[in-house]
């Protein structure tokens, strides 16, 4: 397994090792041993799934109170995957990153993202559909979910919105009341 620095503080990109022949491949995405190693967390609570259409905006979520670490895998289709760091004393506060998610990238490798605790978290579906799998650190906490614009000015996320066809992306009425960055209600360091 590789695990490779992205420009965000603590959030890495994941490759499982892959084995294949002709019949197909084998990968082992997840081992607590392997992941302990690596100083990735190994204790997981809850694993979500998701299905959209091509134009969907989920995001960006983050929970206060309880936060949530996410190992973000994408099962079929594509995404741009992409965190805010909101941790007040992290030398990347305020900024975000974008990835492209795939079940397999470029070089035919699986990707995974691991996004720690005390970030924003939210996707664009690029394909006609994607499937999202992400396991959590923590579980669902309704009280201490919020929601921060996609779209906000202040942060200035560079989604690839050129690639859906002139049409705008999908948001739920959730994510529509997204505040904005400067208004956010920030999760405790």
């Amino acid at each position: 397994m590789q695990v490779f620095e992205t420009p965000l503080c603590g959030v890495k990109l994941i490759r499982p090792k892959k084995f294949g022949d002709p019949r197909g491949w084998f990968t082992e995405v997840f081992n607590a041993s392997t992941f302990q190693e690596l100083g990735l967390p190994t204790h997981f609570v809850q694993d979500n799934q998701s299905k959209s259409r091509k134009g969907v905006l989920r995001g960006m979520h983050y929970q206060l109170e309880k936060p949530q670490g996410k190992l973000v895998r994408v099962l079929s289709g594509s995404i741009w995957d992409v965190a805010v760091d909101l941790r007040r004393h992290s030398p990347t506060f305020g900024q975000s990153a974008g990835f492209h998610l795939a079940p397999l990238d470029d070089e035919g490798e699986l990707s995974m993202l691991w996004i720690p605790e005390g970030l924003a978290h939210g996707f664009l579906v690029l394909s006609d559909t994607a499937e999202v799998l992400y396991k959590t650190t923590g579980p669902y906490h309704p009280p201490g979910e919020r929601t921060i614009a996609w779209n906000d000015p202040t942060l200035n996320i560079a989604w690839p919105l050129s690639q859906l066809d002139g049409h705008p992306p999908s948001v739920s009425h959730k994510d529509a009341q997204g505040v904005s960055f400067l208004e956010a209600e920030l999760p405790e360091d």
